[in-house]
């Protein structure tokens, strides 16, 4: 790696692979909607690690604008890591269409269309790494969170055609699936230690499986067997669970 676009750049997961990756003095451009917030990150970055880095505006929601804002990068990346997503409040998104497309748009429309654009240029390139976040949410749909799991089941299903497509140009994409992490997104809600992993280690396991080439990985390895367990559930059964 020489330069890495991480999108969505404002969350911890995000921080931490940024930290971590300087560390390993590659340079960084650091894409979100609110760059203000990144701003004092990036200064910290490149005084400690002695690396190039970038703050860049980067709207998710606006897929209108992506192909304007990957051209406009100079240098271009040779990995880029999609971090963003929403996991929004269901039980709202049930009767508020707006909340609802939020959640579906973060979570899958908004990253299909930047890793599109980079997908194209990567190809041509016959070089480049892609990354990105979807959750095991999207492995079985649940009564609790089935508007957020299916947006990053068709995630997880863009990221294994794009592999597919891609394998042949050179080019590595990689499906990460979270489990719970300790992170803004899980404010409030009680999670088993157990199950739940701190933004520095999933950095850490992220970075490692990029270093393996790996094509898919769960950031704590609970988590395959649990969700192989769920999978197999039955549907005659599984209709009836409470989960």
């Amino acid at each position: 790696m020489k330069t890495a676009l991480i999108l969505g750049a404002t969350s911890e997961v995000a921080l931490a692979l940024a930290d971590q990756l300087a560390a390993k003095s590659v340079n960084l451009i650091l894409a979100a909607r609110n760059v203000e917030n990144i701003l004092p990150v990036k200064s910290d970055l490149s005084i400690r690690y002695g690396i190039t880095v970038s703050v860049v505006a980067f709207d998710a929601a606006n897929p209108s604008t992506h192909k304007h804002f990957y051209e406009s990068l100079v240098p271009k990346p040779d990995t880029v890591i999609c971090v963003f997503g929403y996991l929004g409040d269901h039980t709202r998104a049930l009767t508020d269409w707006e909340e609802c497309t939020t959640i579906l748009n973060s979570n899958y429309v908004g990253a299909v269309s930047i890793l599109n654009v980079i997908a194209n240029d990567f190809e041509n390139r016959k070089e480049g790494m892609i990354v990105g976040l979807s959750s095991v949410a999207g492995e079985r749909g649940r009564q609790s969170n089935y508007l957020y799991g299916s947006a990053k089941a068709g995630f997880t299903a863009y990221l294994s055609g794009l592999r597919n497509r891609l394998f042949k140009s050179g080019v590595q994409v990689i499906t990460v699936k979270p489990g719970f992490m300790k992170t803004r997104m899980l404010k409030g809600m009680k999670t088993s230690p157990f199950l739940t992993a701190q933004p520095e280690k999933a950095a850490a396991l992220i970075i490692r499986a990029m270093h393996h080439k790996k094509d898919v990985v769960y950031v704590l390895p609970t988590w395959k067997w649990i969700m192989l367990i769920i999978r197999n559930i039955p549907e005659f059964i599984f209709k009836k669970l409470k989960l």
